[in-house]
């Protein structure tokens, strides 16, 4: 029996693509992967509904290297999608020789993103996975040159499409086809193409030689602000942003919060200079309900030390100044 490894993303172009293969028979089992950018929950909703078995992979440490160097460059924010894409079909190919498979396919559209599904990114792709010939686009496929499993007989050429462009007129019309009514939106579910998150990403890169996944992990959280080149403070919104905030402080950070008020939590993950201190600590007071005219008692902790300062709100358009 031929078998095949599909690349699911919880898209509507993924599941299409996967129903197209389905259709002919074939054994799919979908793949998907994880990173601090991304998660697996949409992809994992796809797969029960289209009642395949799914494999989940981190590929957090080679992504996060293509994602801070990119051979290929960004799109419109830090998103590396060739590169990204190239890692993510060496990765199913694993895969695919792990089980016997047949073949890999995707739900890429020919044109459908003008730099990484055009003809020439889609080839760079193949060639960067390893699997030239090996990768099936269900969904162009007939505006592409043909695959190994095509000419092999494995797959019938015929039964594919060949969409191209950014319209997703066919697409939808095949959804109403197969009653697929549930679906992540296209991109909707990477950070990398959000362009808050992009912009503190690439604050991070360019101040921190060492990047942890924590420090990737904090960028989802409350307002950043950078205090000098070598310091920023990460402050909660909310309970919700203080919570998880505190959950995430490791040895060497500064933790100030105000004292006798419903306040933030203000991190300054490692060390600071005493002078991004009394910033800080005039910042945290800035967002707390203490008054903005007389100066308050603000806790600075550090590895299970405290000790006490009077700070005073500093002006309202210094955070604003100074944010990420």
């Amino acid at each position: 029996m031929t078998k095949a490894v599909g690349l699911i993303s919880g898209g509507l172009d993924s599941i299409l693509a996967a129903k197209i293969i389905l259709e002919q028979g074939i054994a799919v089992l979908a793949v998907t992967f994880r990173t601090p950018f991304f998660d697996h929950k949409n992809a994992a909703r796809a797969a029960y509904g289209l009642q395949i078995p799914l494999r989940v992979s981190d590929i957090t440490e080679p992504h996060l290297d293509i994602v801070r160097y990119p051979k290929y460059g960004y799109g419109k924010h830090m998103n590396p999608c060739i590169d990204c894409h190239a890692l993510m079909v060496r990765e199913a190919g694993t895969v695919m020789e792990e089980i016997g498979g047949d073949f890999l396919f995707t739900g890429e559209v020919l044109g459908q993103r003008p730099m990484s599904q055009n003809k020439e990114a889609l080839k760079r792709v193949e060639a960067e996975s390893g699997y030239v010939g090996r990768v099936l686009r269900p969904l162009s496929a007939k505006l592409l040159p043909e695959t190994i499993p095509e000419k092999e007989g494995k797959v019938d050429r015929e039964q594919f499409l060949g969409i191209r462009g950014r319209s997703r007129k066919t697409q939808m019309e095949l959804a109403r086809r197969y009653n697929i009514t549930e679906y992540a939106t296209p991109a909707g579910g990477c950070l990398l193409t959000d362009p808050i998150f992009s912009r503190r990403l690439a604050d991070l890169f360019q101040h921190q030689r060492s990047v942890e996944i924590r420090d990737v992990e904090l960028l989802k959280v409350g307002r950043h602000l950078r205090l000098s080149p070598e310091v920023k403070a990460v402050v909660g919104r909310d309970a919700e942003d203080n919570e998880r905030i505190l959950q995430m402080i490791v040895t060497g950070d500064h933790v100030l919060r105000v004292e006798g008020f419903p306040g933030p939590v203000l991190l300054i993950p490692s060390s600071g200079a005493a002078k991004d201190i009394k910033t800080a600590a005039s910042i945290c007071v800035r967002y707390s309900d203490a008054p903005k005219d007389e100066a308050v008692t603000v806790v600075l902790k550090r590895d299970g030390k405290e000790e006490r300062m009077k700070a005073q709100s500093c002006p309202i358009s210094l955070p604003q100044d100074l944010m990420i």
